[in-house]
């Protein structure tokens, strides 16, 4: 930087005082010779670069005026020390060259002092309260040009001090003006790049008692309405990926390519974007796992849980991944109270055990596994079991959720035991098998009050104990009437469905008696009621169904063993008197021969049962029929088509005569509705052509 720029900060107050020749007239010196005090020099830059060049200049002049005295004085000297004048000194022609340079040489030196032009002002060392209107719009024209905030505000600080009447406060006002808007133009920048206070800050810099202030107010206005509006989007979609809304969200961030700054609309747009994106993926993994965790399988939960674990702490379903993680967990533990209440201790271990440390529910499944080990060694059965258990369950802290649980599981396995050893006591007995150890080990779990945790366990060996003895003291009851039944004639069977009786309704082998009894009845009365089941088969063979039928109906009324049999007799015989019926009557309603008659009679032969012997007759018969209808639909087609089509139409599927009755049926039809031939035009015979020779 040379002496004439103006540095990076220096203060409207500072500067030194003039000396000797800053303390010229400042018309003087900068020429202020407009109209309106604006320096002759301007203040463009290149105004400065002419300044400096006769800076250069005068500083010449000077160097070779003091070179020129320099000479004279030596001279002087030289002639006062010698007493006399040189001899070149008394040359006349010396003389005459000298006249001659000397004024040219004066009036040169004239000519460059009037049209040398005044020097630039160095800005840093003005002493301000004396510095001309046109200096200090120099000075702050030069600090503009530096387009900083901070030089522009000096700027305009060393000129809008000037009173309101003085000549340049037109254009001194017109550059405020511009230098108000280049400081809003660099705030909007910081605006542009996202910094929303730092261009606030920047645009409030701008003196209040300067026309341009008006404007600050609309820019801020305008900047934090954009703002608010492309913050509100921004956070409107953000609100839509935490509720997995992808398409909602992708909507609101198209329109943040439409707000009206770089920093929103590029970088933040930018971001969203990808945060969606992302999100949108995480919200993919967790959708996954919550349709994983909704099957209630130990592996699906656990595959469940990895996928929430994968979402990581910049992701916007960070916290519901977090928080679902728990709740699969859980479900994990619901599994396995589940076998847990099955009484699958194993399992119910198993699984708590894989639940891992990231559900966060590690003294919820430290408390299920000490309670399921300890009721794992209580359903082992014995004293040593309960009292392991027992001891399990005491190192359960009271602060725990689950204490109250264990101290009544405690409470419980103490009165076990004790049912514990009468149960044992009483199985040793039992296993004896005689009725008396029998009768001992009932009475020594009945001391087992039905309350107690084992009074259950203990009803049920009693019931058990006690059909055996039942089992022992009825089955030679069985088996006597066994022998007796197997001879199969009614005092036999009379006589074991009495010894079976003796077992008493409630005992263990009652419903065997039962079941017995019923089966020597049924004998019984089969013996009885065959006579009357032969009789009637035999008056059917003979053609005498009306009285086979009378007969079996005594025993199909009765409900006894064989009543089911006749009334399967009673209906098969009753089947072959209605076709019977049937066929008689067609018969007679055929012989009429009219097609009505015919298609009556047709109709009841078809009624004729196909197991029935009668069935062969009937389809003959039928064809027999169908034939006559389809010469009858014939005969009467020859004078009436339409009465012939709707005779042959009744002719029945599958006789033999229906193929024909169909053909014909269908030539009379084509005959009444003919179908319209294609006309074929006419050759067009060519002109020297003629017909039948004419």
């Amino acid at each position: 930087m040379t002496e004439r720029d103006i540095p990076d900060s220096w203060s409207s107050a500072s500067g030194r005082e003039p000396d000797q020749n800053t303390r010229l007239s400042r018309t003087e010196e900068f020429g202020e010779t407009q109209p309106f005090g604006v320096p002759a020099t301007g203040s463009t830059s290149k105004s400065v670069k002419r300044r400096k060049k006769n800076d250069t200049d005068r500083k010449a002049s000077r160097r070779e005026g003091l070179h020129i005295n320099s000479d004279s004085e030596e001279t002087a000297q030289l002639s006062r020390s010698s007493g006399k004048w040189p001899r070149w000194m008394k040359s006349w022609t010396l003389w005459l060259v000298l006249l001659m340079l000397i004024p040219g040489s004066v009036g040169v030196l004239a000519m460059a002092m009037l049209l040398k032009l005044p020097a630039a002002p160095n800005c840093p060392s003005i002493f301000w309260p004396l510095a001309s209107a046109s200096v200090r719009l120099h000075c702050a024209q030069l600090a503009a040009s530096k387009e900083t905030v901070n030089d522009l505000l000096q700027a305009i600080a060393l000129v809008k001090q000037l009173p309101q009447n003085h000549p340049l406060h037109g254009e001194i006002d017109r550059f405020i003006e511009e230098w108000s808007r280049d400081i809003l133009k660099l705030a909007d920048q910081s605006f542009q790049t996202g910094n929303l206070d730092e261009a606030i800050a920047t645009a409030e810099k701008i003196p209040q008692d300067v026309a341009a202030y008006k404007l600050v107010d609309e820019q801020i206005g305008k900047w934090q309405s954009i703002w608010s509006k492309a913050e509100a989007t921004y956070n409107g979609a953000i609100a839509e990926v935490r509720e997995r809304r992808w398409q909602s969200a992708f909507m609101l961030s198209a329109k943040m390519l439409r707000v009206d700054n770089q920093y929103w609309a590029g970088t933040k747009y930018d971001q969203l974007n990808r945060l969606i994106a992302t999100a949108r993926e995480d919200g993919d993994k967790l959708g996954k796992a919550e349709n994983l965790a909704s099957s209630k399988v130990v592996d699906n939960l656990l595959e469940a849980i990895k996928l929430a674990e994968s979402i990581g702490q910049e992701s916007y379903l960070y916290q519901k991944a977090q928080s679902a993680i728990p709740a699969f967990g859980r479900k994990m533990l619901e599994l396995a109270e589940a076998k847990l209440d099955k009484r699958d201790a194993d399992e119910a271990l198993n699984i708590a055990r894989q639940i891992p440390e990231s559900a966060k529910i590690q003294a919820e499944i430290d408390d299920f596994i000490a309670i399921a080990d300890a009721k794992r060694s209580a359903w082992i059965g014995n004293v040593s079991g309960l009292e392991a258990a027992i001891a399990q369950a005491q190192q359960i802290d009271p602060s725990r959720p689950v204490y109250n649980e264990a101290q009544q599981l405690i409470a419980r396995w103490q009165v076990e035991i004790e049912d514990v050893a009468n149960l044992e006591k009483a199985r040793i007995l039992a296993s004896q098998g005689t009725v008396p150890n029998l009768t001992a080990a009932i009475a020594q779990v009945d001391l087992i009050p039905a309350s107690n945790p084992r009074g259950t366990e203990a009803r049920q060996e009693s019931d058990r104990w006690r059909a055996q003895v039942e089992t022992i003291e009825d089955q030679p009851y069985l088996d006597r009437a066994d022998q007796i039944a197997v001879f199969e004639d009614i005092n036999s069977l009379q006589a074991a469905i009495a010894q079976a009786s003796e077992i008493r309704k409630g005992r263990a082998l009652y419903p065997e008696a039962r079941k017995k009894i019923r089966t020597w009845i049924g004998k019984i009365q089969r013996i009885q009621d065959q006579p009357y089941l032969d009789q009637a088969q035999e008056l059917a063979q003979s053609g005498n169904l009306t009285a086979a039928i009378g007969v079996a109906q005594q025993i199909a009324s009765s409900g006894r063993a064989l009543s089911g049999e006749a009334q399967a007799a009673i209906n098969d015989w009753e089947g072959q008197i209605r076709t019977t019926e049937n066929w008689k009557k067609a018969q007679e309603v055929g012989a009429a021969g009219t097609p009505e008659a015919l298609v009556e009679a047709i109709r009841l032969a078809n009624r004729v049962s196909d197991s029935s012997i009668l069935r062969m007759d009937a389809n003959q018969a039928i064809d027999q029929w169908s034939q006559q209808l389809l010469e009858i639909a014939r005969s009467q087609g020859q004078s009436d088509m339409a009465r012939g089509i709707d005779i042959a139409k009744s002719i029945p599927r599958g006789s033999a005569a229906y193929s024909a009755a169909r053909e014909q049926i269908k030539a009379w039809e084509e005959f009444l509705n003919p179908q319209p031939q294609p006309q074929l035009e006419s050759p067009q015979l060519p002109p020297s052509t003629t017909i039948n020779g004419q």
